[in-house]
């Protein structure tokens, strides 16, 4: 008499070998279904997803004013700049910034009086002041980070403080004179 184990039946497969294959192909599809919970978990939640990209009506916004709207789940500052602004952000030499941007390079044709920024310092992601009624806007006329003490000027552009690059200027476009879509 054959015990268990010596048991083969007639194909010449052991019920042992079934319960290997059958076990490793239970594992392999536990491990596919974590590994796809893994991936999907990383992608973008539907509320950003919907934010992917916003219009913003400027006509509410004088010279001079800024304001803040979230994008993506950060803020971005829209400013109108003065005629002063301008002139002191054209003043500066390229040369003597950390980053070397002009005031052109961060607006558009155009449009150089709006300049949209990310409100976020680029040292470690707190949100500069200088945008709301009243704010510090720290030596420069711009943007003051509150938190190492970062300072941008009138074109966020970094001129003091911990700071390595200027605010991050997202992709944009104007739709019309007073509609500009972010994203």
């Amino acid at each position: 008499m054959a015990t268990v184990e010596e048991s083969v039946g007639e194909d010449g497969v052991r019920r042992r070998d079934f319960i290997y294959v059958a076990t490793g192909a239970f594992a392999a599809a536990g491990a596919a279904a974590a590994g796809w919970a893994l991936v999907n978990q990383m992608n973008p939640s539907a509320d950003v997803l919907a934010l992917a990209s916003i219009e913003v009506d400027l006509s509410p916004v004088q010279t001079g004013q800024a304001i803040k709207v979230s994008w993506r789940g950060k803020p971005v500052f829209i400013r109108n700049l003065t005629p002063a602004e301008i002139q002191a952000a054209n003043a500066t030499p390229v040369g003597q910034l950390r980053d070397p941007q002009t005031l052109a390079d961060r607006t558009k044709e155009g449009n150089r009086n709006w300049l949209v920024t990310l409100g976020v310092c680029t040292h470690l992601g707190c949100v500069p002041l200088g945008a709301a009624e009243g704010e510090v806007r720290g030596d420069y006329g711009g943007y003051f980070c509150p938190c190492h003490g970062s300072h941008y000027d009138t074109a966020g552009r970094i001129r003091k403080g911990p700071a390595p690059t200027n605010l991050e200027v997202p992709e944009y476009a104007f739709k019309s004179p007073t509609l500009v879509q972010i994203g």
